[in-house]
């Protein structure tokens, strides 16, 4: 069972904590650090998450092996994952090893040696994943259309880099992104699991104190040039792959949640979602048919994703912006609200069942907002939502001229 009191303490460096106790077995511990892709330079791009790979390479007191075994070899699990503008450690293992996990994913962050040998093998890693995703249009494409989006933006950059800038990146660059992009009042230690929150405080002071205090200055250029592109790519695969959408809401605007309701409606996860209803359940057009939004710090980012068959493309689009009309013109009467408002609320509270996820949830919030509302208070934010404010959105962000695409065909 989960107590939604959230314990929150700050250490003398700057790095804020967050702690929510259970009484599972099994415990959660993550570093997040308000530090992505976007925050690189052109001659810096993948480097963010090469450094992501890299830190698990050795330190001063472990080498790769025992990076790796310290956690793994009691039955946790150790892992990472780099965004546009975050990068992630975490662990997940029993609730006795709290000390062990902490010390290791200390020693990491500040403690990582980068050793020559094995940034060079890492180096083989990333390409096999760039290599990976070049054989999947349908992953990739998401990638080209937010490179098409926001066109010329450090944020248009995919992750991953290209193979020309990641020969060039050794130790020197790696400890010199990190001096300049990793502060410690835009670090947050995550926590959920059975421990007392007064010792957690004292293995992270010890595991943590030694990072240098340092505080950011605003630095990240605003995206605020948005032209609709449409571009066409002439691909070698079975299926046809479109991507539509429009840039929307950031993180920080009072319209997001309204916004989430509505993507959820249009092409959310249930199978019930308009898309899915009008393309796969209906017409038997597409296996995979989504919607997607995703807020940046000071940009949004709306789409619509489907794979067809080449003759299918131009009716499926079609009906894609018939479900866009609809929302735009239509108001959604009492009951379609209120059933739509049940299945969010459904969903979140189906989500935070995965502890994992959770503590990467309430460390994201408290990372961004110094702040995590309890659900009740997110429950109420979306049963206040009224028709007129998804009819207000969906004018916004669904208009068919304001729409960018990128089809592979």
């Amino acid at each position: 069972m989960v107590n939604t009191y959230f314990l929150t303490h700050t250490l003398k460096n700057g790095i804020r904590i967050i702690h929510l106790n259970t009484d599972s077995p099994v415990a959660h511990l993550g570093v997040l650090i308000n530090t992505g892709s976007r925050d690189e330079k052109k001659n810096e791009h993948g480097l963010a998450h090469f450094i992501e790979h890299s830190v698990f390479k050795g330190t001063k007191k472990r080498r790769a092996f025992h990076v790796l075994s310290r956690i793994e070899g009691v039955g946790g699990e150790l892992n990472a994952y780099t965004s546009k503008e975050e990068t992630v450690l975490y662990s997940t293992f029993l609730n006795e090893y709290y000390e062990r996990a902490a010390d290791l994913l200390g020693d990491i962050l500040l403690n990582s040696v980068y050793p020559a040998k094995e940034l060079e093998r890492e180096k083989e890693v990333i390409f096999e994943e760039i290599n990976s995703y070049k054989d999947s249009p349908s992953e990739l494409i998401f990638d080209e259309f937010e490179e098409l989006v926001f066109d010329g933006h450090p944020i248009a950059r995919n992750i991953l880099g290209t193979k020309k800038n990641l020969q060039k990146f050794d130790r020197e660059s790696i400890l010199h992104f990190i001096g300049n992009n990793y502060h410690s009042d835009q670090m947050v230690i995550s926590s959920v699991g059975n421990c007392d929150f007064n010792k957690l405080i004292n293995l992270l002071e010890k595991s943590f104190g030694d990072f240098t205090e340092k505080r950011r200055n605003p630095s990240r250029k605003k995206f605020d040039n948005y032209i609709p592109e449409k571009k066409s790519i002439v691909k070698d695969t079975y299926q046809s792959h479109c991507i539509v959408g429009n840039v929307t809401f950031d993180i920080q605007h009072k319209k997001r949640i309204v916004m989430v309701l509505l993507n959820n409606i249009l092409g959310g996860q249930a199978m019930n979602s308009r898309l899915n209803l009008a393309l796969r359940e209906r017409r038997g057009m597409a296996y995979n048919v989504e919607s997607g939004y995703t807020a940046y710090s000071d940009t949004g980012l709306f789409n619509v994703y489907f794979g067809t068959d080449k003759e299918h493309l131009n009716k499926a689009l079609s009906l894609v912006y018939n479900e866009f009309k609809l929302l735009r013109e239509n108001k959604l009467g009492v009951i379609q609200l209120s059933k739509a408002k049940k299945q969010l609320i459904g969903q979140i509270a189906i989500s935070t069942e995965s502890h994992e996820d959770l503590m990467l949830t309430i460390g994201k919030s408290y990372l961004l907002f110094d702040k995590v509302d309890p659900l009740l208070v997110v429950f109420n934010k979306i049963e206040a939502i009224t028709s007129e404010d998804l009819l207000e959105v969906a004018n916004l962000t669904l208009d068919e001229k304001q729409m960018s695409t990128l089809l592979y065909s």
